[in-house]
């Protein structure tokens, strides 16, 4: 059935306007006729309800047809209004015409003359109504295009992605009246498209928590192809993943994609796919600007980063050279420390700074600066309970610099938050004072701020950590060349590892096996020079055992004989070598070997054994004694050292554990020439000038 047409007829004579629209309502089934007997009535009925079309007569008492043709026009210029009246003349057709009539009609008699009254009232409303669905199409048109630029511009003000997918949805409801609308973004670490920002009742793959997996569906196959698409009647038969039953969808470039879908199939005509076509363009460029933008802001915040750690590491670098400098002039560890910490807590950088030895335990602080005795006795009181503690027990167990980023949140650091907020840390840092990998203690650095300290500062601190471990090794170093007493340790090791042990089992029941010297070749190897009872086979150990490189036998007697083996170096020596302790006298009998070490004063002897104990866990500590020597022997070590070259002191050292220098002689310079590895002219030669330079120090007080 067509819509219906409501036709008001006005005409002085009741009876007649009953009657005309009875005879239309005849003549049309969509007709329906109401009346009016004066064009006052028509008004008011007017104004109560809409009417499609008005028939009028002419003459009528106080108001024309015309007149009210004039008064309906000022209302209304397009409304069809049709003068059907009984007085007929070119002059009133002219008039009526000129007025604005729609069509003009006498009145006659027979049925065809409504036939075409109904005929003129059905066309004149089937084009009103078209101009005024058009005039109304073309309004909203324009208010959606305003609707449009208006979102474009809230589209270029948008500041994240997330504002504009939400404003790009919102605006693709408001202007397509659709019953979704979702936007979904490319996440390419993933390879997804995610959801972004939706609105109305989506069916359940449009939920929020919906992806779109590489490949999938069609929301997948229109953003890799770069290509717009409407589907009029999308069906979920084969499981493929709709927002709803008729969609229109529209890539975003590489951001994503923005969907509009109904419920009603064939929903989208031609000029809701131009709009939304238009709403994704100006989406992409306002994705495009933002994702410019964020790089310029993050390239921003980057180099303002860079910047501040750069003028940061600055800082830090000059502190460091202030110390660097402060250290080399210190004489005793003590005064390091104390230059450490004070350079340190002086700056506006670091809050304040302390340091523990590694020879205490528990390791509490022995100096600091830039914090009260109340902070430190608070530290030795908790002991092992403080966290300090254990940050320093970390730094000399682990590797490089330690750091907790916030005390206010870490484990463990709970005690210290009044203290952390009292004195202004957040940060605090356990810096290694390692050198030759020994460590000589830790550094603690409490810094304001939380995870306040960059890596490359990290980095200048754990150096200066470095600098701070060789600087302690040589000072202790130096009182130790000044000072007549020596250390000495007395150990058991049981422990079958070790290669001495291996050896006398090797020669069981045949006597000890004494270690006579040990001549350190660097990347070369060890040589070792092994004393063992004439009825040890030792020979065969070359080829059978991976640990020997060369083994050969210097020299032979009535009841020993004198082995040069050459070795990589062993766990035993490198723990040795990181003290610098000295072998006095080593001899293994029966798998057990009783060691008699030279230590120095700075050693921490707890910390010695346990390394060694570490490698060799059948290690016991006999005895421990303090040995008392000449300066001038230990002058003469030293003067030694500084003055022979590498080659020199090896081949002094080679010559004097073979017996080289016995009589009658127990090895020839030829055959030292071949342990070493060098011919005998070379070797004769840096033998001879170590042996001039310790002549000349022993008699004339140098070394030439």
């Amino acid at each position: 059935m067509s819509q219906p047409i409501t036709v008001l007829i006005v005409d002085n004579e009741p009876g007649f306007a009953d009657l005309a629209g009875e005879r239309l309502e005849r003549e049309r089934e969509s007709i329906v006729a109401l009346s009016a007997t004066d064009g006052r009535e028509a008004l008011e009925f007017i104004e109560r309800r809409d009417v499609d079309c008005i028939v009028s007569d002419y003459e009528m008492p106080e108001m024309t047809g015309l007149e009210l043709l004039e008064r309906v026009r000022e209302d209304d210029p397009d409304l069809p209004f049709i003068l059907f009246t009984g007085r007929g003349s070119e002059e009133i057709a002219s008039e009526a015409i000129a007025a604005g009539v729609t069509q003009y009609l006498q009145k006659g008699s027979g049925k065809k003359q409504y036939a075409l009254l109904a005929n003129q009232v059905t066309n004149a409303v089937a084009q009103y109504r078209t101009e005024t669905e058009l005039r109304e199409s073309e309004r909203r048109y324009e208010r959606t295009l305003t609707t449009l630029h208006e979102t474009t511009r809230d589209l270029m003000r948008a500041e994240t992605k997330d504002e504009i997918y939400r404003s790009a949805v919102e605006t693709a409801d408001e202007i397509l009246e659709v019953a979704v609308a979702a936007a979904y973004a490319f996440e390419p670490t993933a390879g997804v498209l995610e959801h972004a920002a939706s609105t109305g009742q989506s069916l359940e793959p449009g939920d929020p928590e919906t992806r779109f997996e590489r490949g999938e569906g069609l929301v997948w196959e229109v953003f890799s192809e770069g290509e717009s698409a409407r589907y009029e009647d999308v069906t979920r038969g084969d499981g493929i993943e709709t927002v709803s039953r008729c969609e229109a969808i529209v890539p975003l470039g590489t951001h994503g994609v923005l969907i509009a879908g109904t419920e009603v199939t064939d929903g989208f005509d031609e000029t809701m796919t131009e709009l939304l076509h238009i709403l994704g363009a100006n989406t992409e460029a306002a994705l495009d600007r933002a994702e410019r933008e964020q790089l310029l802001r993050d390239h921003d915040r980057t180099l303002t980063q860079q910047n501040e750690e750069l003028t940061r590491l600055n800082h830090t670098n000059e502190i460091v050279r202030e110390i660097n400098h402060g250290v080399a002039q210190a004489s005793t560890r003590d005064e390091i420390e104390a230059i450490v910490c004070d350079r340190l807590a002086e700056t506006d950088r670091y809050r304040f700074a302390w340091i523990a030895a590694s020879d205490d335990d528990p390791p509490v602080p022995a100096a600091w600066a830039g914090i009260d005795a109340a902070y430190i006795d608070r530290i030795r009181d908790d002991g092992e309970r403080a966290p300090e503690i254990g940050l320093v027990r970390e730094t000399l167990e682990g590797d490089g610099v330690r750091t907790v980023r916030d005390v206010l949140e870490a484990d463990g650091w709970q005690s210290r938050r009044k203290e952390a907020l009292t004195y202004g840390y957040q940060t605090v840092l356990g810096v290694p004072l390692v050198a030759d990998e020994r460590r000589h203690g830790a550094l603690v650095v409490h810094v304001a701020g939380a995870d306040s300290v960059r890596e490359s500062e990290r980095e200048v601190l754990g150096e200066l950590g470095e600098t701070i471990g060789h600087a302690i090794r040589s000072v202790e170093r130096t009182r130790a060349m000044v000072t007549d007493s020596r250390l000495e340790l007395e150990l058991a090791v049981g422990d079958s590892r070790l290669l001495l042990n291996r050896l006398s089992d090797h020669a069981a029941n045949a006597g000890p096996v004494t270690l006579e010297g040990v001549v350190d070749r660097g990347e070369d190897g060890v040589v070792l020079f092994i004393s063992a009872p004439a009825t040890a086979s030792l020979t065969d150990l070359e080829a059978d055992w991976a640990s020997i490189e060369t083994l050969s036998v210097v020299s032979e007697g009535d009841d020993e004989r004198l082995f040069e083996l050459t070795v990589a170096s062993t766990p035993f020596l490198d723990v040795l070598r990181t003290y610098d302790v000295q072998i006095r006298r080593a001899t293994a009998e029966d798998g057990t070997a009783t060691l008699v070490l030279e230590v120095p004063q700075e050693v921490e002897i707890r910390s010695l054994v346990e390394a060694i104990r570490e490698e060799y866990p059948e290690t016991e500590l006999v005895a421990k004694r303090e040995r008392t020597g000449t300066i001038s022997a230990r002058q003469l070590d030293t003067h030694l050292a500084e003055r022979l070259t590498d080659k020199q002191f090896e081949a002094l050292q080679a010559a004097h554990y073979s017996g080289f220098f016995e009589w009658p002689r127990e090895s020839t310079g030829e055959e030292l020439a071949d342990a070493l590895d060098v011919s005998s002219p070379t070797y004769h030669y840096h033998l001879r000038a170590a042996e001039r330079k310790l002549v000349s120090l022993a008699f004339d007080g140098t070394a030439n």
